[in-house]
């Protein structure tokens, strides 16, 4: 009887082992060895599971819903090809930034040479920061560092801290390329320095490369400055109503992220963004309902467009009613395609018109041409304020031109030597701001400025 019960227990052993995997008695006893890591993005998409020991290279690769993240190592051959060595590049193409080489918190926008689609969006320009990101949204504000990012590393980093600091850029025609080389933490300069960049392929593969990272990126403190390394984007919504200030009508809301395991950040590291498909590539009704991404995809006949809501586009497609409707053919959405404007609106579009994505981001109406507005009616009275405002308005106006036709005409006049004499003698290439801990950022004007003799003297 005994002999019969451990008979049994083989067997069972034996045909539990056949079921798995080859391998995976030594990967579950190397992951309980080592801590399996398991990491997920924001929007809950797949897993990944880290399992390989330690003495091997450690590539782990994550999906989120736009982009699939690849983590090199040191020893691995396909981290040496993804570095792009700048000082081996053609001259005409690298750039040190004279302001950003020389100044905190500051960023300056750069026109790229092609369109690089993020997110399933193309862009042709972007803002560079010497915070060790790229920021890559079109309305430039103080918070940079919340969202629609590209950070191989952000951090408080001061370029100015040494003259062998800079910030440099390439643009060949098919990647863009910045190198933030050997920086330094403010006021921990004693940590040494950094020096790192960031790719971004016409293709829409982006790179990160880790060339010297004297600390643990833990070990950064985030007090004045945040510290993370991925990708963000997010979609701006303006709220029409008059009684909201105009410094509060815009509002950004992120819709995904991919944040980085900054303990994986190293020297000779590095980290590659492949691309997902996404609905915004579809160009036609069929395609787009036909598509098999994970996206939820639906094609709005009024814009031509195919989405899933949750874009950059999200303000023009809530507003033109686009995804709310059950027809799943495109015959029916053709037939139910005209447009009615969202109530309260005074939007009025013609069926193949389709607005841009800037202009719907900063205009509370828009009209197409050969549309107009609600005309008031014939008897309603015009209010006494917008009278007495109009001219108020026109004789302020009409005594500034009188002044200074008059100045121009008796330059030796008391009035023209007051002015004379309190012109500025220079005006700033460079504005900052201190908002106590959070990471605020000033946009920079083109100037010329040099550094370790390279002059930069180009429209930034």
């Amino acid at each position: 009887m005994l002999w019969g019960g451990f008979l049994l227990l083989c067997l069972l052993q034996g045909a539990l082992g056949a079921g798995r995997p080859p391998g995976s008695e030594g990967r579950s006893a190397r992951g309980a060895a080592e801590g399996t890591r398991i990491s997920q993005d924001l929007g809950g998409g797949s897993l990944a599971i880290d399992t390989l020991p330690a003495n091997e290279t450690r590539i782990v690769e994550d999906n989120h819903s736009y982009y699939v993240s690849r983590f090199y190592g040191p020893g691995d051959a396909r981290r040496r090809g993804l570095w792009v060595d700048l000082a081996a590049a053609n001259g005409s193409h690298v750039r040190v930034h004279g302001i950003l080489s020389n100044t905190h918190r500051q960023a300056s926008r750069i026109v790229l040479s092609f369109d690089f689609p993020f997110y399933g969006h193309l862009l042709r320009q972007v803002t560079i920061a010497t915070g060790g990101f790229i920021f890559t949204g079109d309305v430039i504000h103080r918070m940079l560092t919340a969202t629609q990012y590209i950070a191989p590393l952000m951090a408080n980093f001061n370029p100015s801290y040494s003259r062998n600091s800079t910030v440099q850029y390439l643009d060949n025609g098919t990647v863009f390329v910045v190198q933030w080389d050997k920086v330094y933490l403010q006021g921990k300069e004693d940590m040494g320095s950094f020096t790192f960049q960031a790719a971004l392929h016409s293709s829409g593969r982006i790179v990160f490369g880790y060339k010297e990272i004297p600390v643990p990126v833990l070990q950064i403190s985030a007090s004045q400055h945040p510290v993370k390394a991925g990708l963000s984007d997010a979609f701006m919504v303006l709220n029409p109503a008059p009684d909201v200030p105009e410094s509060r009508r815009r509002t950004i809301y992120e819709y995904h992220r991919v944040e980085l395991d900054t303990s994986r950040i190293s020297s000779l590291s590095a980290v590659e963004f492949t691309p997902l498909p996404t609905c915004l590539q579809h160009q036609s009704c069929e395609t787009c309902l036909s598509s098999e991404l994970t996206f939820n995809c639906s094609w709005c006949h009024v814009l031509q467009r195919c989405s899933s809501g949750f874009d950059r586009y999200r303000e023009e497609w809530l507003s033109y009613g686009c995804g709310q409707s059950d027809e799943r053919t495109c015959e029916d959405l053709a037939e139910g395609g005209r447009y009615s404007a969202p109530p309260g609106s005074s939007v009025s579009v013609s069926p193949g018109a389709v607005t841009s994505p800037t202009a719907s981001l900063f205009l509370d109406s828009l009209t197409t041409e050969g549309s107009s507005l609600p005309s008031r009616g014939a008897g309603a009275p015009i209010p006494t304020g917008t009278v007495v405002g109009i001219v108020v308005a026109v004789l302020v106006l009409a005594g500034a031109i009188l002044a200074g036709i008059y100045i121009s005409g008796h330059p030796t006049s008391s009035a023209a030597l007051f002015f004379i004499e309190r012109r500025p003698h220079r005006w700033p290439a460079m504005k900052f701001r201190n908002h106590g801990n959070h990471g605020s950022y000033a946009e920079v004007e083109a100037a010329s400025q040099e550094k370790e003799g390279f002059v930069e003297a180009e429209q930034c």
